[in-house]
């Protein structure tokens, strides 16, 4: 699934984020997914036109990937192509906040797990830093510290901040977000009645 979401006022950055979509639905097709999951409305155009142009059959049931062998090393190999840098960092700080924020768990849990790996292992960045308890906390503040500022009045960014930072450092890792968010969640406030939704 890709994690990005349309960017507003930064066409720049926008034009990158939907290539990075573009890019993830065709690697999803070509791997021989008969579907795929958006993280925004706006990208399910997108996407569909993307499987809609590669798989014109109604599922790839036939599609066998022969060539890829994944043992239980391969997903806990914390030396994976590429670096770790700040950025990626802030980048995965931001996703979990954001959308936490958004209630949408499922992407914050892969952001929260990597990060989690990645202080527990002591993982270096591409910029010689180590990351540890600290320097991660040191990030999540200042993360959500400027999500806040440009988010509207009364949102809840210092909260999942106070949420995340325990599943980002802790020793103890909780086996889903929404368990540990679920009382903020059902009682912030009444239900809302169908017509003002």
């Amino acid at each position: 699934m890709a994690a990005q979401i349309p960017i507003k006022d930064d066409p720049a950055a926008n034009e990158k984020a939907m290539a990075g979509v573009r890019a993830d639905k065709l690697r999803e097709v070509r791997a021989g997914h008969d579907g795929t999951w958006v993280a925004h409305p706006a990208l399910a155009a997108i996407a569909s036109d993307i499987f809609n142009q590669h798989m014109p059959t109604p599922n790839q049931l036939f599609v066998r990937r022969e060539d890829v062998t994944i043992g239980a090393n391969d997903l806990l190999n914390m030396n994976v192509p590429g670096k770790i840098t700040e950025e990626g960092i802030r980048k995965n700080l931001n996703i979990g906040l954001g959308y936490m924020e958004a209630e949408d768990a499922a992407t914050a849990e892969v952001s929260r797990s990597q990060l989690w790996q990645w202080v527990r292992h002591g993982v270096t960045t591409a910029e010689g830093k180590r990351v540890d308890k600290s320097y991660a906390l040191k990030l999540l503040k200042e993360q959500a510290q400027e999500l806040a500022s440009k988010a509207p009045k009364g949102n809840k960014y210092q909260l999942a901040a106070q949420y995340f930072a325990g599943q980002v450092t802790g020793e103890d890792y909780a086996d889903f977000l929404t368990s540990l968010l679920y009382d903020e969640i059902t009682s912030q406030e009444a239900p809302k009645p169908a017509s003002k939704l």
